[in-house]
């Protein structure tokens, strides 16, 4: 079901525009906008659960490599938490993702290509723009009279933790965080092992035990190199892009127990 609306920028927050679409789905709301960050415009998506209620809990939800707010386990998680915990949950484009391409094209060997080698190339100035993008537009969530000022998580792994984990360690709103598909290397890697000691929430880490990207002994040196006293590391069999579906429910009910204090809705 889609309908339309125009909802003027002083009738949320200064920084956050609805755009002009809308789509309910199974009582799940979802809504696209931009957030102003000073001139630099941050696309983003915002899921609500159908019984509504304000403050609402709130998870972040980091992309991957190659993928954009809209990829399938986006909003595939997003669903799950609106739907079995009453969760709201957000997603921006990462760096060259998404609609932040501006009509170039979008094939994601090309995608991953730039990606690379903005990492590679000015990898720190691009974590701290994600930082400071995550962190406006969550003031501006905030500030909607349908989400509020509630509890706040994180989830994203890969590039959603490459960009995310300093997201994390950054801003102390947000009370617990999956992470994963990532490891002390790369690029960034300095930064990384600078930020992972910040990370004090409780962290779940995902790895995939065959990950010829990020082999494991690289993921268990970030995951011992968290901050975190409630820390635990969940391993499956596989490559890179092989997290099985139990990942997800697992990361679902680790948020929905740090930011709810309850276990899935029946039903």
């Amino acid at each position: 079901m889609r309908g339309v609306t125009a909802v003027p920028e002083s009738a949320c927050s200064p920084e956050l525009v609805w755009l002009a679409e809308e789509v309910l789905t199974g009582g799940v709301r979802e809504r696209r906008f931009d957030v102003d960050r000073g001139g630099r415009r941050v696309p983003g998506l915002l899921w609500t659960p159908p019984a509504g209620g304000s403050p609402l809990p709130l998870v972040l939800l980091g992309h991957g490599g190659s993928g954009s707010k809209r990829q399938g386990y986006v909003v595939g998680m997003a669903r799950r938490l609106a739907l079995r915990h009453g969760i709201a949950s957000a997603a921006i484009d990462g760096p060259v993702h998404g609609d932040r391409r501006a009509g170039r094209a979008a094939s994601s060997p090309l995608v991953m290509a730039e990606f690379a080698q903005l990492w590679a190339n000015d990898g720190d100035a691009m974590t701290d723009e994600m930082v400071a993008d995550w962190s406006v537009t969550l003031d501006a969530l905030q500030q909607l009279p349908d989400v509020g000022a509630g509890p706040v998580g994180w989830w994203g792994v890969s590039m959603g933790t490459i960009t995310g984990l300093p997201v994390v360690a950054a801003d102390e709103r947000i009370a617990a965080a999956v992470l994963g598909l990532m490891g002390l290397t790369g690029p960034t890697k300095d930064r990384i092992a600078r930020d992972a000691p910040a990370v004090r929430c409780p962290v779940l880490f995902l790895v995939q035990w065959d990950d010829p990207m990020f082999p494991h002994d690289v993921a268990i040196a970030l995951w011992e190199a968290f901050g975190s006293r409630d820390k635990r590391l969940v391993a499956h069999p596989g490559g890179h892009g092989d997290l099985p579906p139990d990942a997800f429910e697992i990361s679902a009910s680790f948020l929905a127990r740090h930011l709810t204090g309850e276990g899935e809705r029946p039903g």
